[in-house]
């Protein structure tokens, strides 16, 4: 599956903080959860990462 294409897959996303000083992003999508643990430098790098990719999303031509 690559980044250009759409699934019919409902899940839930959660973001928070965890006891041990990590950020969480928690995925849960039925019977699958996927618990990914960030340092804070590493998500300050994925929320920058986000962002740069809302931007594009921003300019391309809906069809």
């Amino acid at each position: 599956m690559g980044i250009n294409n759409e699934r019919d897959i409902e899940a839930n996303m959660q973001i928070g903080p965890t006891d041990l000083g990590m950020v969480r992003i928690f995925i849960d999508a039925g019977e699958i959860e996927i618990p990914m643990d960030f340092s804070p430098e590493e998500a300050d790098e994925i929320a920058d990462e986000i962002k740069a990719a809302a931007m594009a999303a921003r300019s391309v031509k809906k069809r």
